[in-house]
């Protein structure tokens, strides 16, 4: 909460391009050393953003870098089986992330010749990727300037922008996803996303 507090009262105090300058400092010195922000791979990214989806931080990474080894590609992932694939997800739950993560492996290796495509509209054909996890994609893995909202972010923006529309709205999640879209800068949008 003490980090929500001085996030709004940056804003307020010194407007969006300070405030950017601030918020990254404020990262270098109190971001988490996470494994899947040292890459810029797009199918370690995909593959974290699957296994972070109703998990812990701290539950995710052992199994992370489990999964890499076990799958180093996109290729390796779509040759495995299903129950290979479920036993290496076993401990993460909702097992319907590992069977989206192993159809999407295939069609990026089928449509796509493995390699993932960049287009944000392609991102969002693949099984189990939606409007936050392609964005989150994009900006992770190829640095475009587009914004992520998740509950954190949700939370700190409503505040930012004094959203007084539930969040959980569908005009509500528009005008979070618009005020996110509003704070991007032109580069270096992945620091700045994950700060």
């Amino acid at each position: 909460m003490r980090f929500v507090s001085f996030v709004v009262q940056s804003f307020a105090w010194i407007g969006r391009v300070k405030f950017r300058r601030e918020l990254l400092r404020w990262y270098r010195h109190h971001g988490r050393d996470l494994p899947w922000r040292k890459t810029r791979k797009p199918y370690a990214i995909l593959v974290s953003e699957f296994m972070l989806q109703q998990t812990q931080v701290a539950a995710v990474v052992p199994y992370y870098n489990d999964w890499l080894r076990r799958f180093p590609d996109f290729a390796a992932l779509a040759h495995a089986s299903e129950n290979e694939v479920l036993h290496a997800w076993q401990g993460l739950g909702y097992y319907a992330r590992a069977r989206n993560l192993r159809a999407s492996a295939r069609l990026v290796q089928d449509r796509h010749g493995g390699v993932f495509p960049r287009q944000l509209d392609a991102m969002r054909e693949l099984p189990g990727v939606g409007r936050y996890t392609a964005n989150a994609i994009a900006t992770f893995a190829f640095d475009q300037p587009v914004p992520i909202v998740e509950a954190n972010t949700a939370r700190v923006l409503a505040r930012l922008f004094n959203i007084n529309t539930p969040i959980d709205s569908a005009t509500g999640c528009e005008r979070l996803w618009n005020s996110a879209a509003r704070l991007i800068p032109k580069r270096a949008a992945g620091l700045f996303n994950s700060a």
